[in-house]
């Protein structure tokens, strides 16, 4: 099917949804026409607006003949044309397939790799960059977990993000960040290298992720904190296993063993949903595996260089030299270009 008449399609599908919800369709039936008609709105209107400057050109282009209007038709001929450009363009990365993540909230999980102590400290620092992105943009950042080495440094860092369209936006996040600087303890000045982990996974809900009690198995015990501060006289702490896949999760942040259990669940839950999703996205990604990158955490994605001043991400060749404004959030600049990015990969393939 030609583009035209895939866009044909869609125009006159929406056109039927509005005849439905005129003549007063009702209940579920209304719901679920009012929501397909209001998610086809956008390139509906893209669609409408491509016609007409369409037209507009046949229209200059029939002028060309005629010497007193040449010019201004050759003009407006060439503005048009830039026009109809980028709104194919937009309609072609709308009709991408969707990935059906994109709009979900998100577990956010943070941890020191390489370096001990000063990868600790980075650790915390990008779990408090992302936490300042979240404010920016209006999301719900409700800590799950958080341990600490007592000396300011992140053990273990997971957050629930929680937004419309927030895997969208921080998916390109998951892999190795790797920082570059000097350590306050470092008496010579010489630059270290350290490394943290970052996964973002989509939250799932019950419905996606079927898990049998039977396959779990739940240990409590008490709590523990760094250098013996935090410590829970109760059982309160939870660490539930999923035994099939051996994944398993530990958690202590609350003084309730429930609420514990809950949000190890919630953790679990996101984490058997991804498992799922890379397992069936596995052949697809490997057809568009780009410089945008699989999103593995054990890929380096991005470079901190605090003496230099800059953030690079290497999947994209994009270095800003602002560290200082990155570190407070501004992560727009490199999403949006990872985004665009991974379009622009997706239409190679899809052409």
């Amino acid at each position: 099917m030609t583009l035209d008449a895939k866009l044909d399609r869609i125009v006159a599908r929406a056109e039927e949804l509005r005849a439905a919800l005129a003549q007063g369709v009702a209940g579920d039936a209304y719901v679920k026409s009012a929501k397909e008609l209001s998610e086809l709105g956008p390139l509906v209107a893209r669609v409408i607006e491509l016609r007409a400057a369409e037209r507009g050109a046949g229209e200059a282009e029939t002028l060309l003949a005629d010497p007193e209007m040449h010019d201004m038709a050759e003009a407006e001929l060439q503005g048009l044309r830039g026009r109809i450009a980028g709104l194919a363009q937009e309609i072609r990365i709308a009709l991408l397939p969707k990935d059906e993540a994109d709009e979900r909230s998100a577990i956010l999980e943070v941890r020191p790799a390489a370096g001990g102590e000063e990868a600790a400290l980075f650790a915390a620092k990008l779990f408090g960059m992302y936490q300042r992105y979240a404010e920016q943009r209006r999301w719900r950042f409700e800590i799950l977990e958080y341990s600490d080495t007592g000396l300011d440094g992140l053990k273990e860092g997971i957050a629930e993000i929680t937004g419309r369209g927030v895997f969208a936006r921080l998916k390109y996040e998951s892999g190795v960040h790797r920082v570059q600087r000097v350590p306050a303890t470092e008496s010579q000045g010489r630059t270290h290298t350290s490394t943290v982990t970052v996964a973002v996974l989509p939250e799932a809900e019950e419905v996606d992720v079927q898990i049998d009690e039977s396959d779990l198995r739940v240990d409590v015990y008490r709590a523990s904190g760094a250098g013996g501060q935090h410590v829970n006289k109760t059982e309160s702490a939870v660490r539930i296993t999923h035994l099939p896949s051996g994944i398993a999760v530990a958690m202590q942040e609350e003084k309730s063993q429930h609420k514990n259990r809950a949000k190890a669940m919630k953790i679990l839950r996101a984490r058997l949903y991804e498992q799922q999703r890379a397992k069936l996205h596995a052949s697809r990604a490997a057809d568009r595996r780009s410089q945008v990158g699989t999103g593995d955490r054990s890929e380096r994605i991005r470079t901190y260089n605090f003496p230099q001043g800059r953030v690079s991400d290497h999947r994209i060749g994009l270095t800003l030299y602002k560290i200082d404004r990155v570190m407070q959030g501004e992560l727009d600049e490199f999403i949006d270009a990872l985004t665009a990015e991974d379009e622009a990969a997706r239409l190679s393939v899809e052409e």
